[in-house]
């Protein structure tokens, strides 16, 4: 992590609050210029907050039949399951501001692994301006867990940082569950990518990130170099407490 691409923030809410001030600049860029924006959100209880946050307080400042929302990863889970993070977006968001159903592309997690992967790609190369034949989103927005993972990439399938694959089945060590997920090598080809990390439970493996430890080279989320700019990462001041 370059030292300068980290910004703390008193509360997990200011941070929210200044990717929301991002999102309505990219936002309002591609729509002069006449193109929609493509974002792939994370889950989580973070991102939650962030929903919660674009749904009440900044409904009218984005022209949502422009935004084409996708995923990250998605767990191999029915859409109503209590641990899909399409449902979540959907209660939190997608149910509360004026996106056409056309534009929600999502993963689909009842749906066989490896067929789903594949689909999931090629809607993403079919739905998404391509650089090398790979999709270019307009924002990427990631998370990090307790182990360094970011997406559904864990330390124990670094692989899928350069896999050629747009989308992969990655595997939970601990719970053995399947998970859709973008490889490493689409989410560096994002023009922007963030991290939106908050909370203390972070905040060992952020300050290894950020101090560019050698423990930090096992975690996936210190792996992420996007291709056209730095990731910037937007922490509070609980998950930056140990830099």
């Amino acid at each position: 992590m370059d030292p300068n691409s980290l910004q703390r923030f008193k509360t997990p809410l200011d941070a929210v609050n200044a990717l929301v001030s991002r999102i309505i600049r990219i936002s309002k860029t591609t729509s002069l210029q006449n193109q929609p924006c493509h974002i792939a959100f994370s889950g989580g209880s973070t991102p939650k907050l962030l929903f919660q946050t674009l749904a009440k307080s900044y409904l009218d400042e984005i022209d949502w039949k422009l935004i084409h929302i996708f995923w990250v990863d998605d767990r191999c889970v029915p859409p109503d399951h209590p641990e899909s993070n399409f449902g979540m977006t959907k209660a939190h968001l997608l149910d509360h501001v004026p996106i056409p159903g056309e534009n929600i592309h999502r993963i689909m997690g009842e749906a066989d692994p490896e067929v789903e992967a594949d689909r999931y790609s090629k809607a993403l190369l079919s739905q998404i301006p391509l650089d090398e034949n790979i999709p270019r989103f307009d924002l990427i927005i990631l998370g990090i867990g307790d182990d360094g993972h970011t997406a559904s990439i864990f330390p124990n399938q670094m692989t899928l940082l350069e896999h050629d694959s747009i989308c992969a089945v990655g595997i939970h060590p601990a719970s053995g569950q399947k998970r859709i997920t973008l490889t490493g090598k689409t989410i560096c080809y994002g023009k922007e990518v963030i991290f939106l990390v908050t909370g203390s439970g972070k905040s060992s493996v952020v300050a290894e990130i950020y101090n560019q430890t050698e423990l930090a080279t096992t975690y996936p989320a210190a792996h992420i170099k996007p291709l056209l700019n730095p990731a910037e990462w937007l922490v509070d001041t609980a998950a930056a407490r140990k830099i």
